[in-house]
């Protein structure tokens, strides 16, 4: 991937904070991680802002029964993998 050098302006304290848990050489991949985050959120408050347009608020049944099936899905993937006594 391409990249391009920017000047961003940062809090001292939040660049301090950053500094302690990655070499100096790290501090702009943490930030390009950060804003590569905010970015995915934005896209999917506007993917979900979309379909609610299209296809109505999504009701608290709905809501319920989409963690419901995520939570069915990660049971599902848990015993998939194998223990690690099992792998011993």
């Amino acid at each position: 991937m391409a990249t391009r050098k920017i000047t961003i302006t940062v809090p001292e304290e939040l660049v301090e904070s950053i500094k302690e848990r990655v070499d100096p050489r790290g501090v702009s991949g943490y930030i390009a991680a950060a804003a590569a985050h905010q970015d995915a959120m934005d896209r999917l408050r506007e993917l979900a802002e979309r379909i609610e347009e299209e296809h109505g608020a999504v009701t608290n049944d709905d809501q319920q029964a989409a963690l419901n099936r995520i939570a069915a899905m990660d049971s599902w993937h848990d015993k998939q993998r194998p223990h690690s006594d099992e792998a011993a």
